[in-house]
């Protein structure tokens, strides 16, 4: 099949084949990023033998391997970031999307098989792999196949698709759990042994819904057969770019993953807090240098061999670098704030049905109004100027969700509206301005660092809540004004991070109306 041409501004089937396959990419990718918050806590509830109804010194348990295994998940994304993006800018967008997405779902079913807390930790990290991959593959892959002036719809909808993920957690949740019985018996009839039927819809459903994690394995029959390659990176593979990436490289990788493991280790295990804290440090500097030593090597080949100057490889690596601290502000905020929130709704209603679930959809709606309007602004005020509107949003969104609203009603599932429009925002800002910053040699590799290498700043962030939590557990007078202990304090806490994200914006480059690097 050809690929559509990057140059012209004629859509052909290939532009909306790719624009699909990417979209249904990231679509599932949400479902399965959104599964984990949902039924966690009953998940991890269940393997520890708790029931459904935990002590207090057991909520406290799950509210630690909760933290634990969401950071497995950031930092096995941060890792597929580089390495799927590696092979993307190797063997090609679409030959590494596939793998990606057949890797994301494989192990995301698994999960419904786990015996254990730990096992799901692992089989998660591994399907985190994919996730991280995909994510950097299909930005690369449609910024280049679409025309220039297409890129601030095109971001938005990217975001836009993974949070329409999210929402079908939502409504998928929630329907499944007031069906439980009735799919029990739908199983039973249809040939599966009682005791098995039991066990998969006992606890909320959780490992049904994990083994409905499957499904995005068959889209990746659909990008092998019918996705046409980026043009652009075919250009770069003829004129012998490609050549310049080296296997071996991938030990780097290897050995930067190890940072973050240290890390989660120590926090995982109650060490004291100084020797947390320098093995936080370390295993930061540890990833910086292993994700990145591949495309240093890159860059030392393709000097040697085409006599690039310097300082484009050191703009390069500063870039890397920049993408990193932006995309961290945005994921921290995320995952240590904004993703608890459902979280709280069941433990404010004490696990009323569906209450989190309600919460989860209407952040999701929240996000998808969020990244659309968050891209296309971008393409009006620059990025610069609407990545500050962003973080100044998100504080106060948080502020207002944690701190003013103590009864879940419809004013709580409003606020969750209001903070999924503000803190999901920047996944669409971010597949605009990420691609923008690096040529198609390098593109996938060094905007899945970005992007994901802040997946690492948000574990770090994940794993301090729970014990945020702990140390804020009663209620604080601050200038004047009680603020509620608990989740909502430890949120809201967290929620700082977007002042540094506002001040490092005005470091980065300007790039509305410039067409994408060569």
């Amino acid at each position: 099949m050809t690929s559509p041409s990057e140059t012209s501004n004629k859509l052909t089937r290939g532009h909306w084949l790719v624009l699909a396959a990417a979209l249904l990419g990231w679509m599932f990718d949400g479902v399965e990023q959104g599964l984990f918050p949902l039924v966690g806590r009953p998940a991890i509830a269940d393997l520890f033998g708790y029931g459904d109804q935990p002590l207090p010194e057991q909520e406290e348990q799950i509210a630690h391997w909760f933290g634990y295994i969401i950071a497995a998940y950031l930092v096995g994304a941060a890792t597929g970031g580089v390495l799927f993006g590696w092979l993307g800018d190797r063997v090609g967008r679409v030959r590494a999307m596939t793998l990606s997405v057949f890797t994301y779902a494989i192990f995301t079913g698994l999960c419904g098989v786990a015996q254990s807390a730990w096992q799901v930790f692992a089989l998660r990290f591994i399907a985190s792999l994919g996730m991280g991959g995909e994510w950097a593959l299909g930005v690369s892959l449609v910024m280049e196949v679409w025309p220039n002036q297409s890129r601030a719809l095109m971001a938005g909808l990217i975001g836009a698709a993974s949070n329409v993920g999210y929402l079908i957690d939502g409504l998928v949740g929630q329907r499944a759990i007031k069906n439980l019985p009735a799919i029990n018996a739908w199983l039973v009839n249809a040939g599966l042994g009682a005791e098995w039927a039991d066990a998969l819809t006992a606890h909320k459903g959780w490992r049904l819904m994990m083994l409905a994690g499957t499904a995005p394995a068959l889209l990746t029959l659909l990008i092998r057969l019918f996705v046409p390659e980026s043009e652009r990176w075919q250009q770069e593979r003829g004129r012998g770019g490609t050549a310049h990436w080296a296997t071996k490289d991938l030990l780097g990788v290897l050995l930067g993953s190890l940072g973050p493991g240290l890390m989660i280790l120590c926090w995982a295990n109650d060490y004291p807090l100084s020797v947390c804290i320098a093995a936080t440090l370390g295993g930061v500097a540890v990833a910086i240098v292993g994700y990145s030593y591949p495309v240093v090597r890159y860059l030392q080949r393709e000097a040697a061999f085409s006599g690039r100057a310097a300082a484009e490889a050191k703009q390069t690596l500063g870039r890397m670098l920049l993408a990193a601290a932006l995309a961290g502000t945005a994921l921290l905020g995320t995952w240590a704030s904004a993703q608890w929130a459902a979280a709280w709704a069941d433990k404010m209603t004490g696990q009323l049905a569906g209450a989190k679930e309600l919460t989860q959809m209407w952040s999701a709606i929240g996000a998808i109004v969020g990244t659309i309007g968050a891209a296309l602004i971008g393409g009006w005020l620059g990025r610069r100027l609407t990545y500050s509107l962003l973080c100044l949003s998100s504080i106060a969104s948080l502020i207002w969700f944690y701190q003013f609203n103590p009864v879940f009603n419809w004013r709580f599932l409003f606020g969750g509206f209001l903070v999924g429009v503000c803190t999901a925002s920047f996944y669409g800002w971010l597949p605009l301005y990420l691609p923008e910053l690096f040529r198609t040699g390098v593109r996938a590799t060094c905007q899945g660092f970005g992007f994901n290498f802040g997946r690492i700043l948000a574990a770090v962030g994940t794993l301090q809540t729970a014990n945020l939590m702990k140390q804020f557990e009663a209620d604080t007078s601050l200038f004047g004004v009680t603020l509620t202990g608990g989740y909502p304090l430890a949120c809201t806490s967290m929620s700082v991070i977007y002042l540094v994200g506002l001040t490092l914006i005005w470091f980065a480059p300007e790039t509305r109306g410039k067409p994408l690097p060569e």
